[in-house]
C-alpha cells in the first residue's frame, strides 16, 4: 500500500488506480441480473444495500453460479462465497495473497464462514507468463494440489517458467510424468480460456477482481475493508 492507501488493480493495457463505483439497481453477474448488488473498486467502500430475501438469495444462487467447479477451500456450504479472479504474474494479486487472502482464510475460512474459490484471468498480453502459470496450476489441481502449487505461483512470481513449473510439481511430489504431460500438451488451455470468458461476462477487466456474494471488489483491497464486506454479507445471513 502507498502513502496515498491506493489500491492498485492491473488492466490489459496499465496499472491503474482507479475511483469507487456505485452502480445503482442492478449488474450484469456472470449472465445474471442481480438488483442492488454494490460493485466497489479502488480502496474505499459505501454502505451495504439491504434487500428483500428473495434478492440476496438471488446474489447467493449468482455467486455460486460464478464459482462454477473451480478450486476452493473451506465450507462449500458456507454462507459467503468469495470467488477471487486472478492472474499468477500480477503483481496486486501477489500483494492480495500476501496481504489480504491469508487473513481471510485464517479467520474465516478455516471457521466455516467463507469459502473461497480461485479463477483464472490470465492478462496474456501484460503478461507472458501468465496462461501457462494457470494451466500448471490446474495440473497440479488434477492431483489435488491445487492450493499448495497456487501459492508457490505467488511466492516465487519473479521464477515464473516452463521449467520452474516443473521442478515445483516436483518439490510438492506431484507424479511428475503425469505433470508435464498435462502442462506440454495445453489440457487445460480451454479452462483457463472458459474462466476468462466467465470473467468478462461478471465485469471483470483487472486483476484482483474478487466477488464476495456477488459483489465486485476490484484491486488489492486492505484486509480491514474485506473484512467489512464479508461482515455485511454474514448479517444478511442471519
Amino acid at each position: 500500500m502507498n502513502e496515498n492507501n491506493e489500491v492498485k488493480v492491473e488492466e490489459n493495457q496499465t496499472s491503474t488506480a482507479g475511483n469507487t463505483y456505485l452502480i445503482p439497481g442492478a449488474i450484469i453477474l456472470a449472465g445474471f441480473l442481480v438488483a442492488g448488488a454494490i460493485v466497489y473498486s479502488n480502496s474505499k467502500t459505501g454502505p451495504a444495500t439491504q434487500g428483500s430475501a428473495s434478492v440476496i438469495e438471488s446474489q447467493r444462487q449468482a455467486a455460486q453460479d460464478l464459482a462454477d467447479d473451480d478450486p476452493f477451500i473451506g465450507n462449500p456450504d458456507a454462507p459467503v462465497t468469495i470467488v477471487e479472479f486472478g492472474d499468477f504474474q500480477c503483481p496486486f494479486c501477489a500483494r492480495f495473497f500476501q496481504e489480504t487472502e491469508q487473513q481471510i482464510i485464517e479467520k474465516y475460512v478455516k471457521t466455516g464462514k467463507v469459502k473461497f474459490v480461485y479463477r483464472d484471468f490470465p492478462l496474456t498480453n501484460i503478461h507472458e507468463h501468465a496462461q501457462k502459470s494457470a494451466e500448471a496450476a490446474e495440473c497440479a489441481d488434477e492431483q489435488g494440489k491445487f492450493w499448495p502449487y497456487h501459492d508457490i505461483l505467488f511466492e516465487r512470481q519473479e521464477s515464473l517458467g516452463s521449467e520452474n513449473y516443473k521442478v515445483w510439481a516436483a518439490e510438492l511430489g506431484l507424479n511428475v510424468q503425469q505433470f508435464n504431460s498435462c502442462l506440454d500438451s495445453g489440457k487445460y488451455a480451454d479452462e483457463v480460456q472458459k474462466d476468462l470468458n466467465d470473467g468478462q461476462l461478471a465485469g471483470v477487466n483487472g486483476t484482483p477482481a474478487t466477488f464476495v456474494n456477488g459483489r465486485l471488489i476490484q484491486g488489492a483491497v486492505p484486509y480491514a475493508q474485506f473484512a467489512a464486506v464479508i461482515e455485511e454479507e454474514l448479517k444478511k445471513s442471519k
